[in-house]
């Protein structure tokens, strides 16, 4: 009789955390793809350094610090990586073996003229005054929300440039900073009717 086909074992990266975690690894440890890895590029766990990015449990993040413990008697080498939320600035903690192929996102940025505020949505304008957004919240870093509160009222040095990052589909503002006028369109301070409306 001929043998029946086994099973096709799943690679490591095609492991959810629906799934049993591979032997050797509790079910606190990660080993998954997140639905948006076409927007991630693979890396290797032992390869990952503080301050990339890298996806924890789901949610993309950047590398506060990393750990690796040597393997001991009845395991692989294990790495322990804590981070924060790119858009949450929730702090994430995750741990696999450092052969783990982990999930990178790619992260981009773009910067963008604060003109203004209204019911916490921002708004927003590309310094070549083409495209103009109101769809980005107020950031929920206090430190960050308090820099733009800032801006939008006193802005007598220039223009206030905020950076927008991308990541896995999911949009926020990271930064904020001083612009200079030139390839500006307008300035936030110009207007004051621009400024955030009062409740």
């Amino acid at each position: 009789k001929s043998r029946p086909l086994s099973k096709k074992r799943p690679l490591p990266h095609e492991f959810h955390h629906t799934r049993e975690p591979p032997r050797g690894m509790s079910s606190d440890d990660e080993f998954e793809a997140h639905s948006g890895a076409a927007a991630c590029s693979p890396i290797e766990a032992g390869k990952v350094r503080k301050g990339g990015f890298l996806v924890i449990r789901g949610r993309p993040c950047k590398v506060l610090d990393c750990s690796k413990a040597q393997p001991g008697k009845h395991g692989s080498a294990k790495c322990h990586f804590t981070g924060i939320d790119l858009f949450t600035s929730k702090k994430m903690e995750t741990v696999c073996p450092a052969s783990a192929i982990m999930s990178q996102p790619d992260v981009s940025k773009q910067d963008f003229l604060l003109m203004g505020c209204n019911e916490d949505f921002l708004a927003l304008m590309s310094t070549t005054g083409a495209v103009t957004r109101h769809d980005l919240r107020m950031p929920s870093n206090d430190a960050l929300a308090a820099k733009i509160e800032d801006a939008l009222q006193n802005c007598e040095r220039g223009d206030a440039l905020v950076t927008v990052m991308k990541a896995m589909g999911c949009e926020g503002v990271s930064d904020i900073k001083k612009a200079t006028r030139s390839g500006a369109a307008a300035s936030p301070c110009d207007n004051k009717k621009n400024g955030r409306k009062k409740k």
